[in-house]
């Protein structure tokens, strides 16, 4: 029987304009997450979103689709991701970052 586990959770908001040593900024995270052997990472590609210029960016069909919101997901051990931060993260120019505490189990059939 597995147990619940509590990690965190590290929400990383950018854009698709954003880049890291030339390469989109999610890829080169999750690229970098997975190198280092962190638990999991996701990206979402936002449809419409706004940040701190107060631009709205949409994927409507009529508008060109142009540096939509990116929301990249990581979870493991705060310290993994302490360690992470100070590596990888740091590279990024413009981004909210948030970390909060979850509780979770991981199911395999």
């Amino acid at each position: 029987m597995t147990e619940w586990t509590t990690m965190e959770r590290l929400r990383i908001y950018t854009s698709e304009a954003a880049r890291i040593e030339g390469m989109p900024a999610h890829e080169h995270i999750v690229k970098a997450a997975h190198a280092a052997g962190l638990a999991g990472a996701t990206v979402f590609r936002g449809i419409m979103g706004y940040s701190g210029h107060s631009v709205v960016h949409t994927a409507k069909i009529l508008r060109l689709a142009e540096d939509l919101p990116i929301l990249v997901e990581i979870i493991d051990t705060s310290d993994k991701l302490d360690a992470f931060y100070d590596t990888e993260l740091t590279k990024l120019k413009r981004c909210l970052m948030i970390r909060d505490m979850v509780s979770g189990k991981v199911v395999r059939s």
